[in-house]
């Protein structure tokens, strides 16, 4: 129930996502984050409302990525997480 997504480099993301727990628990790794974190808090937690994740565990360590890039990557960790568990 685990999966991760993406790569360690410029203008990427690298997001790991574990299913499971209590409540939507998003951990923000980033330079930026001063001054993008909550912007990319919020990409996490649409994405994860479209999908209908609530119980998660969600870390993204952000290497320049824009929130298209965010989004994409937590939707592809995510439905690698779910595949595991069918």
């Amino acid at each position: 129930m685990q999966a991760t997504c993406g790569k360690e480099r410029n203008s990427d993301a690298v997001v790991s996502v574990n299913l499971g727990g209590n409540g939507l628990n998003i951990e923000i790794k980033s330079k930026i984050k001063s001054l993008f974190g909550k912007h990319m808090e919020t990409a996490v937690r649409a994405t994860c409302e479209q999908l209908e994740v609530s119980d998660a565990h969600i870390t993204v360590a952000d290497y320049g990525s824009l929130d298209f890039i965010i989004k994409a990557r937590t939707k592809t960790a995510i439905k690698m997480a779910r595949k595991q568990v069918q």
